[in-house]
Parts: C-alpha cells; structure tokens; sequence
C-alpha cells in the first residue's frame, strides 16, 4: 500500500463568512497541492474540506497520515466522536445536533477506504507544510472579499 502523507489547513474571514481551503499531499518527492473556497462557510467546514478534497483525490486505497491542526478534526476521528455522532442519528453526547453532517459523511465514507492516522500538530508554528496549507486557505478565503 503507498503511504502518503497529507497537510491540511482551513481558514475563515469571519466565522461565518468567506472561507478558504488547502490541502498537500506528499507521495515520495512528489506533491499535490489542492485548495478552493466558499463565499460564505465556517472554519470548521473548512477544516473538513481539506482533508476531504486531499482523500477524494487518492485513486487507490493508501496508507495515509493526516496532519492538521484542527482539533475539531482531529479528535471528532481519534476519539471516535464522529461515528458515535452518525451511529446516534447524528445527535452528540448532549443530545444537540452534530454540526456540518455533510461533510462528516463524506469524510466517515473516505476513510473507511483507507488506513488512516491523524495527527494534530500547532499552527503558525513554523511547520512548512502547515505554513504553505495556511498562505494558501487565506489566499483562496480572500478572493471572496475582493
């Protein structure tokens, strides 16, 4: 299986308000850079897009490592909120709606297609790919204001 490595990041001007996404997938030397935003979204959809539009553009099932930093991400698949969230009609521990379930049906779907780690790492912290991911979603986000 191909181990791949993918960075992601979400931005958001205002939240609500005009988002931005970006995702790099790393396989060997090779890169795949992939972003794209929405005129009006939340961070969070954001966040989840990237990892999303990165697992979409694999063409077979892959060993992949996820970094982000996005806790919201990251923690609602390591801690396995976000299938106990589909298993109770997308309703959370407290009973209130999950949000976003569109997209963590789509993320859920990709993932069962691959074998994947998520890792959360700081932001604007001086990781490159983290950095790149960062320049890139705020780029995209920004195209909506002008």
């Amino acid at each position: 299986m191909k181990e791949v490595i993918l960075y992601t990041d979400g931005a958001c001007k205002g939240n609500p308000g005009p988002g931005g996404y970006c995702c790099i997938l790393k396989y060997g030397e090779r890169e795949k850079v992939l972003s794209g935003g929405e005129a009006n979204t939340t961070n969070n959809r954001m966040e989840l897009t990237a990892v999303i539009e990165g697992l979409k553009a694999l063409k077979e099932r892959c060993a992949v490592s996820v970094y982000s930093d996005s806790k919201y991400v990251v923690e609602a698949v390591e801690k396995g909120w976000a299938e106990g969230w589909r298993a109770n009609g997308w309703r959370k521990a407290d009973k209130k709606p999950a949000l976003n379930v569109d997209l963590w049906e789509q993320l859920l779907n990709l993932l069962s297609r691959h074998a994947v780690t998520f890792s959360w790492i700081k932001g604007h912290d001086g990781q490159e790919y983290n950095e790149r991911c960062d320049r890139t979603a705020v780029a995209e986000a920004e195209k909506f204001t002008e």
